[in-house]
């Protein structure tokens, strides 16, 4: 009979604890008594790569190349460079930086079976636009640069993360 008592006001108790979250949850939220829910206007749009008109502004990064020339064209002022999968054909415009052993170099240098590196953009139309070239082998300041970086990024996953101080950081159990 004494279990009979507890058990009504037990399955009120548990009815009510659940019906109450989901009365509360099914219940209408009130607007913000302000006219606008922001403060500050939107007027920033999301500028996609082929909308803008001007070109420099729809080039998103500089993407790397490295390769062999095969071919190249002094008329057009492009030249192609064999791939793994397709060859790229980069075109030289004003604002291409064109370097050999380090020194300025024009469109007459680049020949063909050269080894050239550099950096170009996508047009949106698709074609492919030089930003540097760089002509023949790397030079020596540039290998012992590559060689610091190399050691730089082996030091850095040798030493690992910093050891942190038990004092500093909380404890999984409690210090009594």
């Amino acid at each position: 009979m004494k279990r009979n008592r507890l058990r009504i006001p037990g399955a009120y108790f548990a009815t009510l604890s659940i019906g109450l979250p989901l009365s509360t949850l099914a219940a209408p939220t009130k607007a913000s008594p302000s006219p606008s829910p922001s403060l500050r206007p939107m007027t920033a749009t999301k500028v996609s790569p082929t909308a803008s008109p001007s070109g420099s502004a729809a080039k998103l990064h500089p993407i790397a190349f490295h390769g062999m020339i095969v071919s190249t064209d002094e008329k057009t002022k492009t030249f192609t460079i064999a791939g793994k999968e397709k060859s790229r054909l980069l075109k030289i415009t004003d604002k291409t930086v064109v370097t050999k052993a380090g020194q300025a170099a024009t469109m007459k240098d680049i020949v063909a079976n050269e080894e050239v590196r550099g950096t170009y953009y996508k047009d949106p139309d698709g074609s492919l636009e030089a930003r540097i070239v760089n002509l023949g082998p790397l030079t020596e300041s540039e290998i012992a640069a590559e060689e610091a970086h190399r050691q730089k990024r082996a030091d850095k996953k040798t030493s690992g993360s910093p050891a942190v101080s038990p004092i500093s950081s909380p404890s999984a159990t409690p210090r009594i």
